[in-house]
């Protein structure tokens, strides 16, 4: 009985420390709603790809400077880095948004659709914002701006990290927060915690969703390069066919995810995204390339199925008479959210959203590289609800047809903010 006591006046004491928002604060933030809308149909309508952020960054550091705050450009070649220091001394924590839109061609009918066209990887595409970073941007320009005005409420200093490459640097280039951290963004000053936020099609707009520890998987990028030997395609026996074997291999991929991988201990996926191979309806090539991803949210899990994918590509390209080797790339390890900070954090996320909108959630076979500032320092990473009305149906991200709801936005404005603000005087 005792300890229950005890347990609910730590209770009472933790969520007393993160007082509601403030009035001024609020009223500020809601005024600036049509300016955040503003921002997110710009970047929408004018969206870069990878490394090739350079207008967006522009637009992003003018903001800043206009701020008045310290300002770093062409941090990991694209990104924008804003210091703001409090009224008061004290800790230093970090927020972050994503910058770039991928090379997909938009399908929605909308007043500012992307229209942008360029060549990604010798292919011809639209690239458009199909994953709400347009949303990011805008969200921590805004929270950028009504904080600006409120340094009286800052014990210490907010660092704003605006990143690009989230989606994977062109091969052959450095870039996303592995960049970032190797030139020094968590340094001078030293960031102590970081926040960051991802708008989610399929979640209703007002509600949070959050998971402690591993809420992300490890992302490995795979290419299988198959040789055979190429011939007439009248007569298939005189070669050797790497077309059919790419299909014997990435139907022998699967087995290992339905019949090796223990699914009850966590989810795992192989896909595979791209095949390459060919000239002609009539010739068979002597070769294929396959690329592909692998998520991961155990690290057993994730050693026994890269072992026994490169193990089958050789053996199966053998029996068929060709050969097959598979090079991996790391693009990001487990999102986890640090147990205790997210503990900490969950009262204000319950005081701006309501406790009834803050949802836990299962882990997710996406990947974030916001996962290599947490390799370093604590992080808490959570999802935001951006469903368009109505949509019961929601496009999934990295389509065509993804859709965000604007009115989102504005509770990720408050919820990022009064991270800041708890965080920094909590401490």
């Amino acid at each position: 009985m005792k300890t229950a006591f005890f347990s609910v006046i730590l209770l009472f004491i933790s969520f007393s420390n993160f007082a509601q928002m403030d009035a001024t604060l609020l009223k500020d933030i809601e005024a600036i709603e049509p300016q955040v809308i503003e921002w997110r149909h710009y970047f929408h309508q004018n969206p870069e790809l990878s490394n090739r952020e350079f207008k967006t960054a522009a637009k992003i550091a003018a903001h800043l400077k206009s701020l008045g705050m310290e300002v770093k450009t062409g941090v990991g070649i694209t990104g924008v880095v804003g210091i703001l220091k409090g009224n008061k001394p004290g800790k230093v924590v970090a927020l972050r948004a994503d910058i770039d839109g991928l090379p997909v061609t938009e399908r929605n009918d909308l007043p500012y659709k992307s229209e942008v066209r360029t060549t990604f990887l010798d292919e011809e595409t639209g690239v458009m914002h199909a994953c709400g970073h347009d949303t990011h941007i805008s969200i921590l320009m805004g929270v950028a701006e009504v904080l600006s005005k409120h340094k009286d409420l800052l014990k210490g200093t907010v660092k704003f990290i605006f990143q690009p490459a989230e989606e994977g640097p062109p091969p052959g280039e450095e870039g996303g927060a592995k960049l970032m951290i190797k030139e020094g963004v968590l340094k001078n000053p030293d960031v102590d915690v970081i926040f960051g936020l991802h708008i989610n099609s399929g979640t209703p707009v007002g509600d949070i969703r959050y998971k402690s520890g591993g809420t992300m998987a490890a992302v490995e990028r795979f290419v299988v390069t198959v040789k055979g030997k190429g011939t007439h395609g009248s007569a298939p026996w005189t070669g050797v066919d790497p077309i059919l074997i790419s299909a014997k291999i990435i139907d022998g991929f699967q087995t290992i995810i339905s019949r090796e991988a223990n699914l009850v201990n966590e989810p795992a996926v192989i896909t595979v995204g791209k095949i390459t191979s060919g000239v002609r309806f009539n010739i068979i090539p002597e070769s294929a390339e396959m690329i592909g991803t692998v998520r991961t949210l155990d690290p057993f899990m994730r050693t026994h199925i890269m072992t026994r994918m490169t193990e089958m590509a050789s053996d199966l390209a053998k029996a068929y008479g060709g050969t097959a080797e598979i090079e991996w790339q790391n693009n990001t390890v487990v999102t986890y959210n640090d147990p205790a900070l997210t503990e900490q954090m969950l009262p204000t996320l319950q005081n701006i959203a309501g406790e009834e909108n803050v949802i836990v959630m299962k882990a997710s076979t996406g990947g974030e590289d916001f996962s290599y500032f947490q390799e370093l320092i604590p992080g808490f990473y959570f999802f935001l609800g951006g469903m368009t009305p109505g949509n019961t149906t929601p496009y999934p991200h990295h389509t065509a047809d993804f859709q965000i709801e604007d009115s989102g936005m504005l509770l990720g404005v408050k919820t990022m903010s009064q991270l800041a603000i708890d965080y920094l005087n909590a401490n």
